[in-house]
């Protein structure tokens, strides 16, 4: 009786938010093939990284950088930690709030302009965000400091406003007017203006553009199913998923193909 009861446990998988369509559809490809339900909890990286090293039960972790599964693996948590998915920061954009790449960094740095991001160390886009200041200052002294006081930190924290689950939450933010400029994940700022029409998703320069690395870890008490998982997540099928909704995908044998 025991391999039947075992044999139904879920697979649990705690993953960046960005990665909640793709996932969940590589999830649902992963059970039709025949494996293990997924039980998937999407939230900030740093939070659900605080979370597992508190003790929070957690199988396979899909981080929107490298930095909080290698933090697990370091502690004994977690296996290696892979690459498995790559993004790029954009700018979303209010309907009405006329920005290109060029004008980027002098719209934010208008004081008429509310200026969002996620939290920093609670989840990697805003690291991201606030590396993008970093870089503003290279191309305008005291840029750095001025985005980073009036960047409003809205997503992330405890605190954090909530939308419905049904919404992109950048998109959300945006349009209930908290901010005129997201600086958020390209695949996001995709999302939003497909829910919210008028808004805008902006390339960043070169100058201030910033990738994001995804690592995706196994915790070292994981069940089978949850090693099979991560291992189709790795797979062409999981990579061709994961690029059809925006990622890069670096372990895609050919990156012209499609699910």
């Amino acid at each position: 009786m025991t391999a039947p009861a075992l044999a139904a446990e879920p697979v649990l998988l705690h993953a960046a938010g960005s990665l909640r369509g793709a996932l969940t559809e590589v999830a649902n490809a992963f059970e039709a093939a025949g494996g293990a339900k997924v039980q998937a909890k999407f939230g900030a990286s740093g939070t659900l990284k605080d979370a597992i090293a508190g003790g929070e039960k957690a199988e396979v972790f899909a981080s929107a950088n490298m930095a909080h599964p290698l933090a697990l693996a370091q502690g004994k948590r977690s296996g290696p930690v892979v690459l498995f998915a790559r993004n790029a920061l954009c700018a979303l954009v209010r309907p009405g709030l006329a920005v290109n790449s060029g004008s980027l960094l002098e719209r934010m740095l208008d004081p008429q302009v509310k200026l969002g991001t996620s939290t920093p160390r609670a989840d990697p886009s805003g690291d991201y965000a606030f590396e993008v200041f970093r870089k503003a200052e290279a191309i305008k002294p005291g840029a750095r400091a001025t985005l980073e006081h009036k960047a409003l930190q809205l997503i992330g924290a405890p605190s954090s406003a909530m939308p419905p689950d049904s919404r992109s939450p950048y998109g959300w933010h945006v349009a209930e007017g908290r901010a005129d400029v997201f600086l958020t994940y390209c695949t996001g700022t995709v999302v939003a203006v497909k829910e919210n029409p008028g808004q805008q998703s902006v390339p960043l320069p070169a100058a201030l553009s910033v990738g994001a690395d995804y690592g995706l870890t196994v915790m070292t008490d994981a069940s089978p199913a949850a090693y099979r998982f991560a291992l189709f997540i790795l797979s062409d099928e999981g990579q061709r998923r994961l690029a059809r909704h925006g990622f890069a995908a670096p372990n895609l044998t050919h990156q012209g193909s499609s699910p």
